[in-house]
C-alpha cells in the first residue's frame, strides 16, 4: 500500500499540474534553406487545441504536407502528427519551458522526439530517433512571416 501511494505521488509530481502555454508557436512560419520551401502554421492555442499544419516543396518541386494538432489525448498533453494524410502518431510532452517544447514516442519508427524552440522570430524544429540502430535528425529554421509569404527562389509557383 505504501508503494502505491508512493507510486501515485511520484506520477502526480512528474505530470505537469496544467498544460504549457505554447502560444509562443503561433503564427506563420517559413524555412528557405536548402533550395526547398517549409512552411508551417500554427494557431493561437483555444481551449486547449492548437492546430497546425506543413507544407513542403522540394527542390524539384514535389509537394508534401502534414496536419497536426496539440491537445490533451488519452495519453496525456501531446502532439498528433499526421503526415501526408497517415494514422495519427501521439507524441506526449516530455519537456517544457518558456519557450521550448520536446514531446516523444519512444514506440515510433522514426521520429521519437519532436523539439520545438523559439529565438525571437526564428522557430526551430528538430526531430530525431534512430534509424537502422544509427541516430539521425533533421531541422528547420523558420523565421516568422507574413501569411503565405513564399519563399524568393520558388516563384510562388
Amino acid at each position: 500500500m505504501i508503494l502505491t501511494a508512493a507510486a501515485a505521488l511520484l506520477l502526480q509530481a512528474s505530470a505537469p499540474a496544467s498544460p504549457p502555454d505554447l502560444s509562443w508557436m503561433s503564427g506563420y512560419w517559413l524555412d528557405c534553406t536548402g533550395g526547398r520551401e517549409v512552411s508551417e502554421t500554427w494557431s493561437d492555442p483555444r481551449a486547449g487545441l492548437m492546430v497546425g499544419h506543413a507544407l513542403t516543396v522540394s527542390r524539384s518541386g514535389r509537394p508534401g504536407f502534414e496536419v497536426s494538432h496539440i491537445a490533451m489525448t488519452p495519453q496525456g498533453f501531446a502532439y498528433v502528427a499526421q503526415p501526408s494524410g497517415a494514422l495519427p502518431t501521439v507524441f506526449v510532452l516530455s519537456e517544457s519551458g518558456e519557450t521550448h517544447v520536446v514531446f516523444s514516442n519512444a514506440e515510433n519508427d522514426f521520429p521519437n522526439h519532436i523539439r520545438y524552440e523559439r529565438e525571437g522570430d526564428v522557430l526551430k524544429a528538430r526531430i530525431d530517433g534512430t534509424i537502422d540502430g544509427q541516430a539521425r535528425s533533421v531541422s528547420w529554421s523558420f523565421t516568422f512571416r507574413p501569411l503565405n509569404t513564399r519563399c524568393p527562389s520558388t516563384g510562388g509557383q
